[in-house]
Parts: structure tokens; C-alpha cells; sequence
């Protein structure tokens, strides 16, 4: 086991993209360096890989949609936001993108990316076409100008069928990019 999140707590949001059943070996890279790993899951993220995998990999319950869980007073997306080192969303989707970068929180993993103050790591994962639609670079710039590290998706085939820009980034780069914030 490695030591270079050790005593860090990382919130991994996970979209609803293919590349979904990738972030079960990001939260175990995460946790095998020391990390406290919490996963929120969007309700499409959930129809890629169940909850119950990102669960036991993590080691901690794991937030679905707009659920709110715990027994405390304090609003789970509020504590969440307040108590995290690093925000890491693997994949992100072009939906969930346009909500960062728009401010706008339909679901829970929203509403704890309007509360943070943690350092926020993005990893985008989709269409080529997607990525590179003016709609979608503008949202990157916005989400860049507010100080957040963007991980460059990959080029190669896409679950689409395309060959291009839009794979999700080596886990990795990922990692390497979080602990760069940390």
C-alpha cells in the first residue's frame, strides 16, 4: 500500500459514461495510496456499474442520484463539501460538464460540486464530436478559469464506434494529476 493520499479524503464522482467501469480501479488505486475514498454516483452512472462495486472498493457507502444519507444534522452533500481534499470527477460526462461550468445542480454530486471549496479534478470522457463542440470547449474554459485541473481524454476508439479524442485518461495520468493538487 502507498502513502501519497494518506490522511487525504477524495470525493470520486462518477457520470454516466462507459468509461464508468473504469473508476472501480480508480477508487482502488486511490485507496491503495491511502486514501479515504467517497463515491457519488449520478443516477446514469449507476446503469455502468452498481453502486455496491464502487461500495466495497472504496470501503464506504456510497451516494446515489440525489439521496442524501447519514445521520447527521448537516446536509450529507453540505459535510461532504466541507470535509474533502480533492474533488475528482471520473468521467465526466458532457451533460454533467455543462452543469459545473453553468452552476446549475439537478442531483446531488451538483450540489456538492457548488459547495466545495476542495480542489476540483475533471476527467472527461465522451463522443469526440461531443468534446469538441463549441458548447463543450466553452465549458471546459470556463471550468479551467476557475482553477480546476482538467485531465485530457485520450485518442483512440471510443465505445461509439468513433476513432478519436474522448477516451477517458489513463488512471494514471488521473492520479498523477491529484496528487499534483494535493
Amino acid at each position: 500500500m502507498g502513502e501519497k493520499f494518506q490522511g487525504k479524503t477524495i470525493l470520486l464522482g462518477v457520470t454516466g459514461s462507459i468509461a464508468a467501469f473504469r473508476a472501480a480501479d480508480l477508487a482502488s488505486m486511490l485507496v491503495q495510496e491511502g486514501a479515504s475514498v467517497h463515491c457519488v454516483m449520478t443516477e446514469s452512472a449507476a446503469e455502468f456499474i452498481t453502486p455496491k462495486t464502487l461500495h466495497t472498493l472504496s470501503r464506504n457507502p456510497v451516494l446515489l442520484g440525489s439521496q442524501e444519507a447519514g445521520q447527521s444534522w448537516k446536509p450529507e452533500h453540505i459535510h461532504l463539501a466541507d470535509t474533502i481534499d480533492c474533488m475528482l470527477v471520473a468521467p465526466l460526462t458532457a451533460h454533467k460538464l455543462a452543469c459545473f461550468a453553468q452552476g446549475l445542480a439537478p442531483d446531488l454530486l451538483s450540489n456538492i460540486y457548488l459547495a466545495t471549496r476542495a480542489p476540483v479534478v475533471l476527467a472527461p470522457a465522451m463522443n469526440g464530436n461531443m468534446l469538441n463542440h463549441p458548447a463543450t470547449q466553452a465549458n471546459l474554459d470556463i471550468l479551467k478559469s476557475r482553477g480546476h485541473a482538467i485531465v485530457p481524454p485520450q485518442t483512440g476508439i471510443l465505445a461509439c464506434g468513433y476513432e478519436g479524442e474522448g477516451k477517458l485518461a489513463s488512471l494514471d495520468d488521473i492520479v498523477h494529476t491529484v496528487a499534483a493538487y494535493l
